[in-house]
């Protein structure tokens, strides 16, 4: 047998034999092992405590990456609730559009917000909000199954922002009645921090303000 097959057999001996070591209890105090922590030759049983202490070190990280995830869901929560509030205080449809672009900037500290909208009804085909997109514009918003969180591309959403210039984020939401139905508006979010949307960042939350905007602003349509 090669020293590979020897360990393996040894290991799986010992896998089936937990009782091993009970017979042969003095081995335990014996063996002596290197510590990757110390350097130094441990006993297996203080072996085990290390590798113990390692997991449970790794536990409470993960833990405590789970408490502040929590918390900032938390936070994250309560904003949403405040921004749905600030629509339902909205006083009439007219002022709806800016009491949300202006809610999205005041409450999550997004530094520009726009939205746009089309088929909307012909008593706000005058609003600033309703001035048409071009089609690529169009059909780009009807492929999103989702916000689009990235860098600022030049899109023509993005240039509906004041001072676009700025911006190298931006989050763009589909504006939709339902999951299976076309777009009939987009929201645009904007930040001069690179990083402030990115695609690798989760999209659960902008999903959910899309889903609240869409609802909100469904009573402008046509």
């Amino acid at each position: 047998m090669t020293s590979s097959l020897d360990s393996q057999y040894v290991a799986q001996y010992l896998a089936d034999n937990p009782d091993f070591f009970q017979e042969q209890g003095t081995l335990l105090a014996q063996i002596r092992l290197p510590s990757p922590l110390t350097g130094r030759a441990v006993s297996l049983q203080e072996r085990q405590i290390e590798v113990l202490r390692e997991k449970y070190k790794v536990l409470e990280l993960r833990m405590a990456e789970l408490m502040r995830l929590a918390q900032d869901n938390d936070v994250i929560t309560h904003k949403l609730q405040s921004w749905t509030r600030t629509l339902l205080t909205a006083r009439n449809d007219v002022d709806l559009p800016h009491t949300l672009n202006s809610g999205l900037k005041s409450i999550f500290g997004v530094p520009h917000a726009t939205l746009r909208i089309w088929q909307v009804a012909p008593q706000y085909a005058h609003t600033w909000y309703s001035q048409g997109p071009l089609q690529d514009t169009k059909l780009f918003a009807d492929s999103l199954q989702g916000p689009y969180c990235g860098k600022n591309k030049d899109f023509e959403a993005v240039r509906w922002l004041e001072n676009a210039e700025e911006v190298q984020s931006t989050a763009i939401l589909p504006l939709r009645i339902d999951a299976s139905s076309e777009t009939f508006g987009l929201l645009v979010l904007g930040s001069p921090d690179p990083d402030r949307f990115h695609t690798g960042m989760a999209t659960d939350f902008l999903a959910e303000i899309g889903k609240t905007a869409s609802a909100a602003l469904m009573c402008l349509l046509d």
